[in-house]
């Protein structure tokens, strides 16, 4: 029995995935949700899809929702999209839908009427041939826009930073800064209360067990706490 795939890819974990499980689910609703956290544009790396192309069966289906969520890489999205056609894999594309696989193989099978005019067979057969050759750059646009949309955000941040440097703007932390996290400020709390060193009982080990941090960091959060409250 053939298995229908949704596979959903986000940059980052920071991300909302819940849109594209929506979309997928609304146009097939037992599809299995394939998730995945990934930056970059290759195929190769990601890992649950990676499992997914090793698991899908002729007749299975993946469902995307867009060309992107595939490839961002023209060249690998286009090789793979012709590898996975190959082995009779359904790939559906929600926003590109003219670029399924189905919508694909039917300009493949197209069959023109041969007559008995061996000039007008010649004709015909390169009319299927010109044909086939429009379906298929139908896909090498769709995957090479994808490409292209990666490739004028890079450019655009490029320029963006560029442009804040001309204005004198910092670019990142500055050298020597302090990074401060949630996580940094209750280590700090905690060294605080507990140290012996400040308003608490217990030796150095004691609170690096108790507050569970490693030693550099922990010397590393007494030594600017000291700063700070010599700074007061």
């Amino acid at each position: 029995m053939s298995k229908t795939y949704g596979y959903c890819r986000i940059s980052t974990k920071q991300q909302n995935i819940e849109r594209q499980v929506r979309n997928i689910q609304l146009a097939y609703e037992d599809a299995i949700i394939v998730k995945e956290a990934y930056t970059g544009t290759k195929v190769e790396g990601r890992k649950e899809f990676t499992k997914l192309l090793k698991a899908v069966k002729a007749g299975d289906t993946i469902v995307f929702d867009s060309v992107s969520r595939m490839s961002r890489n023209a060249e690998d999205g286009v090789n793979l999209y012709m590898e996975l056609f190959n082995r009779n894999i359904n790939l559906v594309f929600l926003k590109e839908g003219y670029i399924n696989t189905d919508v694909y193989r039917s300009k493949l099978d197209i069959n023109l009427p041969t007559t008995d005019s061996e000039i007008a067979n010649m004709y015909l057969k390169t009319t299927e041939q010109v044909l086939m050759l429009l379906a298929k750059e139908q896909i090498i646009i769709a995957f090479g826009q994808a490409q292209k949309e990666v490739d004028d955000l890079r450019e655009r941040t490029s320029q963006g930073i560029e442009t804040a440097r001309r204005n004198g703007k910092q670019i990142g932390q500055e050298q020597g800064a302090k990074l401060v996290t949630k996580k940094s400020i209750q280590a700090k709390e905690q060294i605080i209360k507990y140290s012996k060193d400040f308003k608490g009982t217990l030796n150095d080990i004691a609170v690096m067990k108790l507050v569970g941090i490693a030693r550099n960091t922990y010397y590393k959060y007494k030594r600017e706490i000291v700063e700070k409250q010599g700074n007061k």
